[in-house]
């Protein structure tokens, strides 16, 4: 029988319930999951949060981890005997758990992006260097089946050497207004979506065309939220409340008491910390864009030009992949229209939660492939079908991850260290483009790629 391997997990807000789930045997699509990794210890400055999955885990009949304050980290890699420690802290405390817990002696799991600037890249880079250990960074939508099948088709040759991509995303009035909300508003804690959000897309084409990005010109604003926009489209600021809970009639508001899980892990612990997960989008002080394009060049030769819009009726995106044999076309609908329900609740990420997305006759929930090379006419090439939420890819992450899966031919969805620093890169580049106006040179930031 196979020692299964002790882990350890620091950051206990929502999406740290994903690893939390596969290793206590309670996630959608548990029978992907390994049985090799059994969670032993956990840590969050917010010991409220602790106890909500204290007791989920009791319910499903798993032994309660040890506890420690993230201050003790190095303690319980030690104390615990620690193979491996899961980050899923705010983004821009990563670079410090993960040096930490790489010189305490155990490898880490981080959750995207690996980090928010270049001079956290550097730390973690000489940290593994000096250890010798592993970093892995998880892109859960390398492994949604109509992403990795993309990559089958273009590995394939069926439109040949990649000339050009185009990469446009689409988040909703919900979706995209939730990253208005929380910490990731403030770009010095998240890197703005160049980096939080954009990090994912920008992983899947350096994966789907198997290159690396050599420059960037950005260009972006924040042109729909904050007070400054508001006031200019006549909202009506003044007397508007401060957060969306109890806030009634505002389809912009978030109202944490109406739904049971972000009300017991924010609502409910904000005396500890006096965190708040649903302020107004329309606040003075955001300094994040909510659009942003980029040109990126990769070492291939290829080109891609890439958009953000943060405040779309619909949720989705569309990718366009051109060769010198043909071209293919993806285009996903994840939430064809924002409405809210008769209660007054809306799904927040419809990429998490599809089954609860309502239906749309003009915009459906959909996801199609096209592959068309030249001088023939168009195929729709089928895409398997997925379990779990971001597009079916979170189950199979989680099984790659937990059986500790090093090699996936012929997709490569496996993603180490060098795959999370060439993600961050373009939104380094491109932040540090949007500060100067000029293109800049990946290999001017310093990043050990």
């Amino acid at each position: 029988m196979t020692q299964r391997e002790r882990y350890g997990l620091i950051g206990t807000g929502s999406r740290a319930g994903m690893y939390i789930g596969a290793m206590t045997g309670t996630v959608v699509g548990a029978e992907q999951v390994p049985g090799q990794a059994e969670l032993v210890a956990w840590s969050d400055a917010n010991p409220g949060r602790l106890d909500v999955y204290e007791r989920e885990v009791v319910e499903a009949g798993h032994p309660v981890p040890a506890r420690y304050a993230p201050d003790d980290l190095e303690r319980m890699i030690v104390d615990e005997r620690l193979d491996r420690v899961v980050i899923t802290t705010p983004d821009f405390t990563h670079a410090e758990y993960i040096v930490r817990a790489l010189r305490a002696g155990a490898d880490v799991v981080v959750e995207k992006p690996l980090t928010i600037d270049a001079e956290s890249v550097r730390r973690i880079g000489e940290a593994i260097a000096e250890t010798g250990r592993e970093v892995i960074t998880t892109f859960n939508y390398r492994y949604s089946p109509r992403n990795s099948t993309l990559r089958q088709v273009i590995a394939d040759g069926r439109i040949g050497r990649v000339t050009s991509v185009h990469f446009e995303w689409a988040l909703d009035t919900v979706h995209g207004a939730d990253y208005f909300r929380r910490w990731h508003r403030e770009k010095q804690h998240s890197g703005g979506l160049f980096i939080h959000k954009a990090s994912h897309h920008f992983d899947l084409v350096n994966w789907w065309i198997q290159a690396s990005p050599v420059r960037v010109f950005a260009s972006g604003g924040l042109r729909f939220y904050g007070a400054e926009n508001a006031a200019a489209r006549g909202l009506g600021l003044e007397g508007r409340p401060g957060r969306g809970t109890g806030a009634a009639g505002d389809p912009f508001a978030l109202d944490l008491a109406a739904d049971e899980r972000l009300k017991r892990l924010y609502l409910d612990q904000e005396h500890h910390d006096g965190y708040l997960r649903d302020r107004d989008v329309f606040d003075p002080g955001i300094t994040i864009e909510d659009n942003l394009a980029a040109l990126v060049d990769y070492d291939t030769g290829a080109t891609m030009s890439y958009s953000l819009n943060a405040h779309a009726p619909w949720e989705g995106y569309r990718v366009t992949v051109n060769g010198t044999e043909g071209r293919a076309e993806l285009e996903v609908v994840e939430r064809g229209s924002v409405l809210v329900g008769a209660d007054g609740k809306v799904v927040v990420d419809p990429s998490m939660h599809p089954d609860d997305v309502p239906a749309d006759d003009v915009r459906p929930h959909a996801e199609r492939l096209v592959v068309q090379r030249h001088w023939e006419q168009a195929q729709v090439v089928e895409i398997p079908q997925g379990i779990g939420g971001h597009g079916g890819g979170d189950a199979y992450l989680l099984g790659h991850l937990f059986g500790r899966v090093t090699d996936d031919p012929p997709l490569g969805r496996v993603s180490g260290y060098a795959d999370g620093v060439r993600a961050v890169a373009v939104g380094i580049a491109g932040n540090r483009s949007l500060e100067t106006g000029e293109p800049v040179r990946v290999a001017d930031l310093g990043l050990g790629l």
